[in-house]
């Protein structure tokens, strides 16, 4: 099937649905969008394959203009062949997302692109003072549309795609024009529209400048910290045995072996005690478990892990009687203008700006509109 398959929608007077899933039909999609001159919004989401699968993939691209609604195949097309529908993306003025965050990071992982301005009709829902800013909540509230949620963990690199999960891939994003016209409508009247554009360029620099683990470090799963050097060491042999026996079977790691077995299998080892494998592995991975086990007891103590610290810089040293005037000034000035407390300040930024041993150029990491409803109280 390589022609845009135009499906019709269960919401009375919405716009036409296509299914792309090959370079001819796409090209046919983006000519027939092209001719109504429209540029100055689209609105996108993702799907992916975290939970059945080794690696994350993207699996679905949704998309919407006011004439049509489309969900792009990523699986069909081979690399390069969505360049295309990429480079159309970047003729809009704005793209709307919701909870833009993951959506950022999958399609800069997948194609080294991100559109250059994104709007989050999340970041926009919580600086107009929604207590409940997912998406089923803000469409329930602001169309009285309640949305399944039973295709949210379903496994989206099968194909073909059921009509229940086609049904919930479209309304991830069948709203979000009119919603984010809405939400600007009365952000502009609240004076906050400022806010809102600083908010979402800062998000999204924000993924994009974020620094996961180094690849020597991506075995300190969560708990390493109680463990000596020398649980460290084999647990970093565990974890290398855990990676090479999910990729050679196609599985995420949490269905194969959880961090909290391996890091008890670590502490066993740790202790000189004996390992039982878990008796639902098959002999294969029992085997090469042993094997790596036995390598890592090969290696010689100076070759071990440094454990050290967490996080980065010193530990900070908080003038608490600070903290508590900024945080009383913070929830003041919330209750006034009827946001969440953490919209203008985390406990993370105010127990910077309250550190004594930091310097002052470190100690600030409030977008500007923050620091101004912030200011008297600095």
């Amino acid at each position: 099937m390589d022609e845009p398959n135009e499906t019709t929608s269960r919401v009375p007077g919405a716009p036409p649905e296509f299914y792309i899933d090959g370079p001819e039909s796409l090209s046919r999609f983006l000519q027939a969008v092209d001719g109504t001159g429209e540029l100055r919004a689209c609105a996108i989401d993702t799907e992916a394959d975290s939970m059945h699968s080794y690696e994350t993939k993207l699996c679905l691209i949704q998309f919407a203009v006011p004439g049509a609604l489309a969900i792009i195949d990523p699986l069909a097309f081979g690399d390069g062949m969505l360049d295309p529908f990429l480079r159309y993306i970047d003729r809009f003025e704005v793209v709307w997302m919701h909870g833009a965050d993951y959506d950022i990071s999958l399609l800069n992982t997948t194609y080294s692109w991100v559109p250059s301005t994104i709007y989050d009709t999340q970041i926009a829902a919580r600086l107009l003072g929604a207590e409940k800013f997912g998406l089923a909540n803000l469409l329930e509230t602001e169309y009285d549309v309640k949305l399944s949620k039973q295709s949210q963990k379903a496994d989206w690199s099968k194909r073909p795609l059921t009509g229940k999960m086609l049904e919930y891939a479209y309304n991830d994003v069948r709203f979000l024009l009119d919603l984010g016209d809405r939400y600007l409508d009365r952000l502009r009247g609240n004076d906050r529209i400022g806010w809102f554009v600083e908010s979402c360029r800062a998000a999204q620099d924000s993924v994009l400048n974020r620094s996961g683990k180094s690849v020597d470090d991506l075995w300190r799963i969560n708990g390493w910290g109680r463990l000596s050097p020398k649980g460290l060491h084999f647990l970093k042999y565990l974890w290398l045995w855990r990676d090479d026996e999910c990729r050679r079977l196609d599985r995420p790691a949490f269905k194969f072996l959880g961090n909290q077995d391996l890091l008890n299998l670590a502490v066993l080892l740790e202790g000189d005690k004996t390992v039982v494998p878990p008796h639902y592995l098959r002999p294969g991975p029992v085997r090469r478990l042993h094997e790596a086990i036995s390598s890592a007891r090969a290696v010689g103590t100076g070759e071990y892990p440094v454990k050290h610290r967490r996080g980065d810089g010193p530990r900070l040293e908080i003038d608490e009687a600070r903290l508590d005037r900024i945080r009383r000034f913070r929830d003041a000035r919330a209750q006034e203008l009827g946001v969440e407390p953490t919209v203008i300040a985390t406990r993370f930024a105010m127990e910077r700006l309250s550190a004594t041993n930091l310097p002052d150029e470190e100690k600030d990491t409030l977008l500007a509109w923050q620091r101004e409803l912030l200011l008297p109280c600095l």
